[in-house]
């Protein structure tokens, strides 16, 4: 059973060993993003995650990507709501070359005055992207609505004027009480030697702080709202949404279980009643995720502007429909048999292993085995599905986001 050991140093170590491969992922998470950010300085996470690429006081930018291609290895992060993470595949063998690098990152990065410049800039045209792209603007904005007024809402990447006020000082000072030993959590999976990863890493990020300090943020309650954005753009992107519980909360697989059936697969309801039958979207599914204290769920549809009402309608009539008659034991059977499978096969890959540990570490703060997984999803039984139904099915609780071209659409009529 996997556990969270805590070095001497105050850091927590997840190690994964898989000794029938011959690589190993080793990920550097840092429990800071976007809801622990003041306003004025949205998307500084992500800019510091951008930054640490950028040079430290033993290498430039470019000594960073040649020390990681000399030994084989590939080299990424990401920024999240609740955290960041760097991570590193390499060969076994190269384990802590690979290690070094990352540690170098965290550690000693100068973010340069010239180098954040050009980052800023980078990020701008990041964030022109998203407001280009009508689906990832709609799933932006939904969940902006669902979480009003909780840290949630924020947004990962910022704003142009957000940007413009970090600067170098600010970036400092973020990451001195933010990059903390009581805030990292080192996850690796693979091949590699307990002993050699627990030494190493015990004399490691001796000279970041060793507690972190919060800034307390207020929430409000949340209350349902609707919202067009008109874009150059033919087709109607549209998601509705509400707010429903954290990862931890024993509900949290048998709504994965309901949202499977309702549009998780190609052979859920409203994939064969809205796209198939009815033909009224290219597009349309539903989706559930859990965070430490929240969660949603959302239906999205990629759809013709003429289309919206036909297509509300025909959500509503398999959302009524699953209220009036419940599910199916064969539909069941079938969603969590794929929801197992598709958590068996993520255990396949030494990065998705790395992932997911470290996830449920940030957001559980414990390791969830495989086998208490599998048998989670074995105990769902149709009352547990269907008592959830209700949640989902007033839609008087429902925010909704529609991305759409010139021309008037009451989305609010329709929802």
């Amino acid at each position: 059973m996997l556990e969270i050991k805590k070095l001497s140093n105050g850091v927590d170590l997840i190690m994964d060993p898989v000794e029938e491969v011959e690589s190993v992922t080793l990920g550097i998470w840092v429990k800071t993003g976007a809801v622990n950010e003041e306003k004025k300085y949205a998307g500084i996470s992500h800019f510091v995650e951008h930054m640490l690429f950028k040079g430290t006081e033993n290498r430039t930018y470019l000594d960073i990507a040649r020390d990681i291609d000399k030994i084989g290895g590939s080299i990424n992060a990401f920024t999240g709501k609740e955290a960041t993470c760097y991570h590193v595949k390499v060969m076994s063998s190269k384990l802590f070359d690979g290690a070094e690098v990352l540690c170098d990152m965290i550690e000693n990065s100068v973010f340069p005055k010239k180098e954040m410049d050009k980052e800023r800039f980078v990020i701008g045209e990041e964030i022109k992207m998203t407001l280009d792209s009508p689906e990832d603007l709609c799933h932006d904005l939904s969940t902006e609505l669902i979480f009003n007024g909780n840290v949630l809402s924020k947004s990962i990447i910022g704003t142009p004027t957000s940007l413009k006020r970090i600067t170098q000082n600010v970036m400092k000072d973020y990451v001195k009480k933010r990059y903390t030993r009581d805030n990292i959590i080192v996850s690796i999976a693979g091949k590699f030697d307990e002993e050699q990863v627990i030494s190493y890493f015990e004399k490691r990020f001796l000279n970041l702080q060793e507690t972190s300090q919060d800034v307390e943020f207020e929430g409000s309650q949340y209350k349902p709202k609707v919202k067009v954005v008109h874009k150059d753009v033919e087709q109607c992107n549209l998601c509705m949404g509400l707010p429903t519980f954290p990862l931890e909360d024993k509900r949290y697989y048998p709504m994965q279980v309901l949202n499977n059936i309702l549009g998780g697969t190609m052979s859920s309801r409203l994939f064969r009643n809205i796209r198939e039958e009815k033909g009224l979207a290219y597009s349309v599914f539903s989706m559930v995720s859990g965070n430490k204290n929240h969660g949603y769920f959302k239906i999205y549809a990629g759809l013709n502007k003429d289309k919206v009402k036909d297509a509300i309608e025909g959500i509503k009539e398999e959302i009524e429909l699953l209220a009036s008659d419940g599910v199916t034991e064969e539909e069941l059977l079938a969603s969590k048999e794929q929801l197992k499978s598709g958590f068996v096969f993520s255990q396949e890959s030494t990065a998705s292993r790395m992932f997911n540990n470290g996830r449920m570490a940030i957001l559980m703060d414990r390791i969830v085995p495989m086998e208490e997984v599998i048998s989670a999803y074995d105990k769902i039984t149709k009352s547990d599905v269907e008592s959830l139904i209700p949640l989902i099915s007033d839609f008087t609780k429902y925010s909704a986001v529609a991305v759409t071209g010139n021309g008037q659409l009451n989305l609010r009529k329709f929802i």
